[in-house]
């Protein structure tokens, strides 16, 4: 799997809305800083992404115009639109923002989320 597989593979885990399938395609100590905190631990990562799937129920999260911004044999880095959809309160709802994931491949050739960085 490349790292545009990986992407891929990103988008559908966090549309399985469980925290295992995400943590599939994570890197170890990954860092996410998201608009309203920075999560540098697994468990506060995990928190973060099952909270925000409690708060938007049946949430689909895209993204798009996807730019790879530099790619290396060890790393690639993009920036993208999300966009989610679902439901807030048992009202429709939508967003979206700026994103950057950094993915690095690991020794046995595997590329992983390292850093991701979202803002609305």
């Amino acid at each position: 799997m490349g790292y545009k597989q990986a992407l891929e593979a990103y988008i559908a885990a966090t549309n399985t809305h469980d925290f295992n399938q995400v943590e599939k395609v994570l890197a170890e100590n990954a860092i996410y800083w998201f608009t309203d905190k920075s999560c540098t631990t697994r468990n506060e990562i995990k928190a973060y992404f099952e909270n925000a799937w409690g708060t938007i129920r049946d949430e689909v999260y895209r993204a798009t115009d996807v730019q790879w911004i530099t790619v290396n044999q060890q790393s690639a880095v993009c920036l993208y639109t999300f966009r989610w959809e679902g439901f807030y309160k048992g009202e429709s709802a939508s967003g979206s923002g700026r994103a950057t994931n950094v993915f690095m491949k690991e020794a046995d050739g595997h590329w992983k989320l390292k850093h991701e960085h979202l803002s609305s």
